[in-house]
């Protein structure tokens, strides 16, 4: 039987290794069964699953995943940490499976991950986006996610667009998933306890949007939203080679070059480099 661990738990396993959680790193220890089992419910794995966590930490989610799935592989990249991981595992949660990987999630590869089918992650605050992004494009097999970010970073990541916060994150991840915020979690659950609130997000991978080089449809969306305030025309007149050709590139894709980046979706970005192709 799994044995969660509690506040008290998680501060004497923390005392006995000497880690204290840091703001490099971004890290927040949750303490509270009730979120991480609420984590677990939302995230809908099968027996099947083999799940990525990324920053497990002392283990508190995974512990919690382990009896939902098939095997949990994490990505620690504090070597105090994911050496204890193993053992807290075996003491805690003996039927489940784990596999304990040391390295930077923002550098990890897939021939060290395997074919995971689901990210379920509290994320380091600092690095949440560029990580799943990372995550995303090296792992074909993951099918669904649900990570666990900063408040504010979990409306960019869900944003539709036209919104004050869409922006690159949202347009990049709306290529390889639909993205929805699931819920909202008080920092009261965490130590340290931060100053932001926590929430959510929840990642169903779907085909791509359209057939183009997704490499070089991110360099148009960064130039895009390179200078927010400008238009398409003139954000895109380095990319394209002038503003002129910015703009008639746009027409012939079927987009108002008065527009702005943030009021374009993914698929719209797509015809904006199919048209550029077309006009070599």
């Amino acid at each position: 039987m799994t044995s969660l661990l509690g506040p008290a738990e998680v501060r004497r396993l923390a005392g006995e290794l000497d880690v204290r959680p840091t703001k490099k790193l971004g890290q927040n220890f949750v303490h509270d069964p009730n979120t991480v089992r609420r984590i677990v419910t939302t995230a809908e794995l099968s027996p099947d699953d083999v799940v990525l966590e990324v920053g497990p930490g002392l283990g508190s989610l995974t512990l919690a995943l382990m009896p939902a799935c098939r095997e949990v592989v994490a990505v620690e990249i504090d070597p105090v940490l994911a050496r204890k991981l193993p053992e807290t595992a075996a003491e805690r949660a003996p039927e489940g499976k784990l596999t304990v990987i040391e390295a930077d999630a923002l550098r990890v590869t897939q021939e060290q991950i395997g074919e995971p089918t689901a990210l379920v992650a509290n994320l380091p605050y600092n690095v949440a986006v560029p990580v799943v992004l990372h995550l995303l494009a090296i792992l074909p097999s993951l099918r669904t996610g649900l990570v666990m970010v900063q408040a504010e970073v979990a409306d960019r990541m869900a944003a539709s667009p036209g919104g004050r916060v869409y922006g690159v994150p949202s347009v990049k991840l709306a290529w390889y998933a639909e993205t929805k915020r699931a819920a909202t979690v008080s920092r009261s659950v965490f130590w340290p306890v931060p100053n932001v609130d926590s929430a959510l997000v929840r990642m169903v991978r779907r085909p791509p949007p359209a057939d183009v080089d997704r490499e070089r449809l991110f360099k148009l969306v960064d130039a895009a939203f390179a200078q927010r305030r400008k238009t398409l025309r003139a954000a895109l007149g380095t990319w394209a080679g002038s503003p002129a050709r910015a703009a008639e590139i746009l027409t012939a894709a079927g987009v108002d070059p008065g527009l702005r980046g943030e009021q374009l979706t993914v698929t719209d970005f797509s015809r904006i480099l199919e048209a550029a192709d077309h006009h070599l």
